[in-house]
């Protein structure tokens, strides 16, 4: 076996762990622009995912949720994207659904969104029950629109 020696000067090892950990930058007013189309995409998307958890409408949910989501509800049980589709699809789960005080911050090809999640529930012989809870969503840009990931939410203190 050849007796191979390989050392490198310092430099040249920092300059190759630089290049692989450099990530080009965008100008500010490039960024931010791109931010801005983001955010406001990610606002739209959102709308969307409301209205069609109001209407159950099954095609609309399938194509904006992830397929690995993990969606967790305020008394901790949670669903997967088959499961939130079971429950929502082709039903009328929700008598109204409002969103109120709702943040977006993008990084990259991450949004995380918060809200006042604030809903009359559709429940079996005519009854209703409500819900008041903040809610978290972290969604995934996936080619040239946005797929929900994860959903978390916690009850609000009186």
């Amino acid at each position: 076996m050849a007796n191979i020696q390989f050392n490198p000067s310092r430099r040249t090892m920092i300059a190759a762990l630089g290049a692989a950990f450099v990530v080009p930058a965008m100008g500010g007013a490039a960024q931010a622009a791109e931010t801005s189309a983001d955010t406001a995409a990610v606002a739209k998307i959102v709308e969307v995912l409301r209205a069609a958890m109001v209407a159950g409408d099954g095609k609309v949910l399938k194509a904006v949720l992830h397929d690995r989501l993990t969606y967790s509800h305020s008394d901790g049980h949670l669903q997967t994207k088959a499961m939130v589709l079971d429950e929502l699809a082709g039903k009328n789960s929700f008598a109204s659904l409002a969103l109120s005080d709702q943040t977006i911050d993008v990084v990259g090809n991450v949004a995380v969104v918060r809200h006042i999640f604030d809903s009359v529930n559709n429940l079996p012989e005519g009854k209703t029950s409500s819900a008041h809870i903040k809610v978290l969503q972290v969604w995934v840009k996936a080619g040239k629109g946005w797929k929900l990931l994860a959903r978390a939410s916690t009850p609000i203190k009186a």
